[in-house]
């Protein structure tokens, strides 16, 4: 994918982590069996809250990932739209955001891995059931920690679907200065852009996009 070409409007919805919690909890209830009987053998009964925990496991890890992917890396992307989300969310926040992200990804990895080896020596149908009861329980707990983070890449996600596309390798001008001075009245004249104008200052508060040829060349 050419980073000029970067699609920041694929970047699906973040979910609240109250949202993720219960997408989470209802696919693992609808995907995996749901009865179990006391007269059942202990180790039909250990791979029935097994496969729970890995299901949720599997779920969380299928969620994260597709947040912590699905946004820009801003290594990987053209430095003009880096720079612009420095300036627009701070480099530092950005990264924090998806670190914790990842972070909780891989803590609930460990905490599924430790419950399943502790549900292979469960003895009895109310241990097992409440070392499944556990694990749900701490992996959710986890994911509400999420929550500043979850809201916080949901209010990126929304400015970036609302950035221009621009073509990185174009001829570029950029026009500047102090407010009311008709930098917008200019855009709107020379291009094909529509900014709104307004006879008050700071009526532009957003980055806007024209094109132009000149001299058979695009600007």
């Amino acid at each position: 994918m050419a980073t000029s070409a970067y699609n920041f409007k694929q970047i699906v919805k973040i979910p609240e982590a109250s949202d993720l919690i219960d997408i989470v909890l209802s696919k693992t209830q609808r995907k995996t069996p749901t009865q179990v009987c006391q007269g059942f053998k202990i180790q039909r009964i250990r791979k029935f809250y097994m496969r729970k925990v890995k299901f949720m496991q599997e779920s969380v890890n299928e969620k994260l990932s597709g947040i912590i992917d699905g946004f820009p890396k801003l290594n990987d992307i053209h430095p003009f739209y880096a720079d612009l989300m420095n300036v627009l969310y701070d480099r530092d926040h950005y990264k924090l955001a998806l670190g914790h992200c990842n972070k909780a990804k891989s803590i609930t990895d460990s905490i599924a891995n430790d419950y399943v080896r502790l549900l292979k020596y469960a003895d009895s149908l109310y241990r097992a059931k409440q070392l499944k009861r556990a694990a749900l329980g701490r992996s959710c707990t986890l994911l509400k920690k999420l929550k500043s983070s979850l809201s916080y890449l949901e209010e990126v996600r929304k400015h970036l679907s609302r950035l221009p596309s621009i073509d990185t390798n174009a001829r570029t001008l950029i026009v500047t200065g102090f407010p009311n001075v008709g930098k917008s009245s200019f855009i709107n004249n020379v291009t094909n852009a529509n900014v709104d104008v307004q006879p008050y200052a700071f009526t532009t508060q957003n980055l806007f996009v024209g094109h132009t040829d000149y001299k058979y060349a695009r600007w």
